[in-house]
């Protein structure tokens, strides 16, 4: 291929060296059908004759490359290879080297064929989030089915001065193939350029029998390979149940020589940040409150709220943070900045914090991966505060609270940029009150029920439904709850396709009260139903009202081998009270069932007070969070919240109708229960 076309964000051209070079008759060679692609093609199947991968790293630059040949007999997939595009980051170059298809046993070139537009990536630029991404889009023309198309493309990323932490690590984590694809051959090679030793690590890896094997450590010096290869290959992973086999690549480091380079950087900015310098007016303000709990949680609300957050995906893991001062001057900052800023004030009012590493998207395999800074896309800041630590993200906004009453961030895995750290692990978390409390009110007069719900939300759910209110049209509010209250009164079982406006007859919705300080929002929610009782298909009636927020599905279904139950269910609290002017059966099985649980994980306790024509139910539910559930001890888990599930999640009453037969049909169903 002769054609050499160069534009900013891409280039037609020939591969690297390091990239090899495949000429058009070895590339026909290599498509031939075998007994496994007619396999494939039989069961309907698109086939990928052959896949070659390679990442290239050197202290320069990081390339990928691929040459592939697959099929287009699919509908489907024949339009995804016609019109595709390709996202490149700042200074990344995508290269095409070879755009052609088999047809009929002939080679025919399509980048003649072929436009090729470059746009703003807008999916990345917005609300904050800055991108100098760019998407190429690629149009074929003539594509047929039954083609076999074949692509060879790489991407370049030249580094800038801003890549300095590229200069100095690599990072890439290979993931095993898709398992809907079969593959002729497959092959996946990593080519160290670099001065540094890279190690790599395989995880996830299964014996024949299908049991995850103890992960690998090697070790790759400058100029060594590693290779992947497999002929006739589908990749046998369970995608529902398994994690896919992986290797990480990382420059050799361990995590104490990683924080020891990443922390003088921070710590410079420090000791150049005075904020009686850049900041007098905030100090002022700050000194005018005269507890140190409001002048930590003006600290905080004033970061969060009165800096913009900017994300910049190509400076993420590529620059230093920004000075406090600039921050504090254009009101604006990624988060690394507004976490340096936070610290800065913290320090100012003498409360111990620093900044810490996460990647809340990936916590679970940090524990799996090599020591990296590039592992962390994110900032945030820890404070030690009357012998708890706290962590607080100072991107989010509109959250409230003094310290123990603000929202919790659920993440396990940390490093603290502080010198001679190891990465840490929190400790699990048990709730100091409950997120929801709520006393349900249910009176029944004649043929007419008032139902009150009165809530307080506490912490996260304060600051979720604070927001909520905020930004939902209040009568979009109201039909969420009455479906909420639909199914929990069970009328979905005898009234199923009314009108829910009809059933909950002049529904209100008001804020009784926000306390920003407690961080406690409480709500409550009123409406007359006509007809209240539940009615079964044999005329018996009943109250009903079972909260299934307490029964956690997610626990129950859980069905992974790999991943433990990441467990982080709110604290909730119960008051249920169902009256009526009819006499209740007070020995009634699930009436008066009572339950409590003892889990090492969750405590679970519903009371229950029964008198003859009504019923309260007292429900607690308390969890310790933060924390992944371990396997041999998930099935308990899991069976104490069947348990729950077992009609312990609320309260029904059954109505014993008057008149002389209906007593003694009552008397003689009880004798004979």
């Amino acid at each position: 291929m002769d054609n050499q076309i160069e534009i900013e964000n891409y280039r037609i051209r020939k591969p690297e060296e390091w990239a090899g070079n495949i000429d058009d008759q070895e590339l026909i060679d290599r498509i031939h059908d075998s007994d496994f692609a007619r396999q494939q093609n039989n069961e309907g199947k698109d086939f990928c004759y052959f896949l070659d991968k390679k990442y290239y790293t050197s202290n320069t630059e990081n390339s990928e490359y691929v040459c592939m040949a697959y099929t287009l007999n699919e509908p489907a997939n024949l339009e995804r290879a016609s019109v595709s595009d390709v996202v490149v980051e700042e200074n990344e170059v995508y290269h095409i080297h070879r755009i052609s298809v088999l047809r009929d046993g002939i080679l025919i070139d399509k980048i003649p064929d072929t436009k090729i537009k470059v746009l703003d990536s807008e999916n990345h630029s917005s609300g904050g989030i800055l991108s100098s991404n760019k998407k190429i889009n690629i149009t074929i023309k003539d594509l047929r089915l039954y083609d076999i198309l074949i692509m060879e493309d790489s991407r370049v990323k030249p580094f800038t001065e801003r890549d300095f932490l590229r200069k100095e690590f690599s990072k890439y984590v290979w993931v095993s193939p898709d398992n809907y694809w079969a593959y002729g051959s497959y092959k996946f090679t990593f080519i160290n350029e670099r001065s540094e030793k890279i190690a790599y690590k395989k995880t996830f890896f299964r014996d024949e029998s299908g049991n995850v094997q103890e992960p690998e450590v090697h070790y790759l010096e400058k100029w060594e390979k590693f290779v992947f290869e497999e002929t006739d290959y589908i990749n046998p992973v369970d995608a529902n149940r398994e994690i896919f086999p992986f290797i990480d690549f990382a420059t050799d480091n361990t995590w104490k020589e990683l924080s020891n380079y990443i922390a003088p950087i921070y710590q410079e900015i420090f000791n150049n940040a005075s904020l009686k310098d850049f900041a007098p007016n905030l100090i002022e303000k700050l000194d005018a409150l005269q507890d140190l709990d409001e002048k930590i949680q003006f600290a905080i609300e004033y970061v969060q709220n009165n800096i913009y957050y900017i994300f910049n995906a190509d400076e993420m893991n590529g620059h230093k943070p920004q000075e406090p001062a600039v921050t504090y001057d254009n009101k604006q900052g990624d988060c690394k900045a507004k976490s340096v800023l936070l610290k800065v004030i913290l320090d100012y009012i003498g409360v111990e914090a620093s900044i810490v590493l996460v990647n809340f998207h990936t916590d679970f395999y940090i524990k799996y991966y090599l020591p990296s800074l590039l592992t962390f896309n994110h900032a945030i800041v820890k404070i030690n505060y009357k012998g708890e630590e706290s962590f607080i993200d100072a991107t989010i906004r509109d959250e409230f609270g003094t310290l123990e009453n603000r929202g919790f961030i659920y993440f396990m895995h940390y490093l603290e940029v502080k010198p001679d750290q190891e990465l840490k692990q929190r400790k699990p978390y048990r709730y100091p009150y409950f997120c929801v409390d709520e006393k349900v009110d249910f009176q029944v007069q004649n043929t007419i029920g008032k139902l009150t719900l009165t809530t307080t939300y506490k912490g996260n759910r304060a600051n979720a439904m604070r927001r909520y209110f905020k930004n939902t049209n209040r009568r979009e509010v109201i039909d969420s709850w009455n479906n909420f209250l639909f199914y929990s009164l069970n009328y979905s079982g005898d009234r199923n396709g009314t009108d829910i406006r009809n059933i909950f007859k002049d529904a209100v919705i008001d804020i009784v009260s926000d306390d920003k300080k407690q961080n406690e929002f409480k709500i409550q929610y009123q409406s007359i139903i006509e007809n209240p009782y539940y009615v079964d298909p044999k005329n018996n009636r009943f109250l009903m009202y079972f909260d299934r927020n307490l029964v956690k599905a997610s626990a129950r279904d859980y069905m992974h081998k790999d991943l433990p139950f990441w467990h982080n269910f709110d604290s909730e609290k119960y008051e249920i009270n169902l009256y009526t002017d009819q006499k209740i059966d007070t020995e009634e099985k699930y009436t008066v069932q009572e339950s409590s649980i003892s889990n090492p994980y969750f405590d679970f306790k519903s009371r229950k007070k029964v008198i003859k024509n009504g019923a309260t139910a007292y429900i607690e539910y308390s969890p310790l969070v933060n924390l992944e559930i371990p396997k041999d001890e998930f099935e308990k888990f899991r069976t104490d919240h069947h348990t729950v599930a077992d009609s312990n999640f609320g309260l029904g009453i059954d109505i014993i109708e008057p008149g002389l037969m209906n007593m003694l049909k009552f008397n003689f169903k009880k004798r004979f229960k």
